[in-house]
């Protein structure tokens, strides 16, 4: 085996540098990229909340006008039915 100088010893530390610093600049872009998905996640996460919570209250409303139908008390059953409108059509 060659005899290795410090020349070769020091062009090899160079390129180990180098190297290292694309490294971080990707690890950096990486880091940046899955905050940015955590972002995202986190939104959806609260968009799917409010849905949700919207059935939760629509599912409530179908039950009063189911019990309303029920018991055959049409004049509130109306005044339910009435009251479906949706907020923009008010």
């Amino acid at each position: 085996m060659g005899e290795v100088s410090n020349e070769l010893m020091y062009e090899l530390l160079k390129q180990m540098h180098a190297d290292m610093a694309i490294m971080k600049f990707d690890i950096s872009g990486l880091k940046t990229e899955t905050s940015n998905i955590r972002g995202t996640l986190a939104s959806m996460h609260m968009d799917i909340h409010q849905i949700y919570t919207r059935l939760d209250r629509v599912d409530l409303r179908l039950e009063k006008i189911e019990r309303s139908l029920n018991s055959g008390n049409l004049p509130s059953a109306a005044r339910i039915l009435s009251s479906l409108k949706p907020d923009w059509f008010r």
